[in-house]
């Protein structure tokens, strides 16, 4: 797997490959039974919204790429404390490495769990959700721990399922907490392709590629599909 990648030559339009993606040697899944490492290592602890943010109703900046995966059930993976599955379909589950935010989730009355606690869940069945999302995750872990999440968890997508990346852009990377690297189009694509994954699509969101260097809520998505 290529190390950081700063691409600046990603635009809306879709990427190129990134040089030297092609030869990296694929590495088994983690036993069954076992949380994967990347679940649980260097993920930010999401922190509760202050000041006049807290009176107001949460709402996920990712309702239109939900949409784009459809209305089926979504496994979400780093889900915080709930603000984006709260808008996915009845029968969504998130997955969070911070307790708090698990309990968080319950409390609105979402269906969440840590790592350990999913794999032992009646939800974690092969093939039981229609799309994956992931994000602003990928960028707090290496590379090897991102390809055992996603190895991991895309089992749990049903054959021809959705699968959504997102990623912060500059601004929102310098805003941290302390990301790993700066994760682009080409480096998604490589993550994506080493999972297995069909890619359908990469844009920048919400606003054009170049507004990601002032704008924090800008962000990479790529849009995959899980092999029939």
């Amino acid at each position: 797997m290529p190390g950081r990648t700063d691409s600046s030559a990603a635009t809306d339009s879709p990427d190129a490959r990134p040089p030297g993606s092609d030869i990296r040697t694929a590495r088994p899944a983690p036993p069954a039974g076992t949380a994967p490492s990347a679940s649980t290592a260097r993920l930010p602890v999401e922190r509760g919204r202050r000041g006049p943010a807290r009176l107001l109703p949460a709402r996920s900046p990712y309702r239109s790429q939900l949409r784009r995966i459809g209305a089926g059930r979504v496994l979400e993976i780093g889900c915080g404390t709930g603000d984006t599955l709260a808008d996915c379909a009845p029968g969504s589950v998130g997955v969070d490495h911070d307790p708090r935010s698990v309990a968080h989730c319950r409390e609105r009355g979402l269906t969440a769990y840590t790592a350990d606690t999913f794999l032992a869940s009646p939800h974690a069945r092969p093939g039981a959700f229609d799309a994956l999302l992931t994000a602003r995750v990928l960028e707090h872990l290496d590379d090897e721990q991102v390809e055992d999440l996603l190895r991991a968890y895309v089992p749990y997508v049903r054959h021809g399922g959705g699968v959504l990346l997102i990623t912060a852009q500059e601004a929102g990377h310098r805003a941290g907490p302390a990301p790993v690297r700066f994760t682009d189009f080409p480096l998604l694509r490589a993550f994506a392709e080493s999972a297995g994954l069909t890619v359908r699509r990469t844009y920048s969101h919400p606003l054009p590629r170049p507004a990601g260097m002032l704008l924090r809520a800008n962000a990479f998505v790529l849009l995959a599909q899980v092999p029939r």
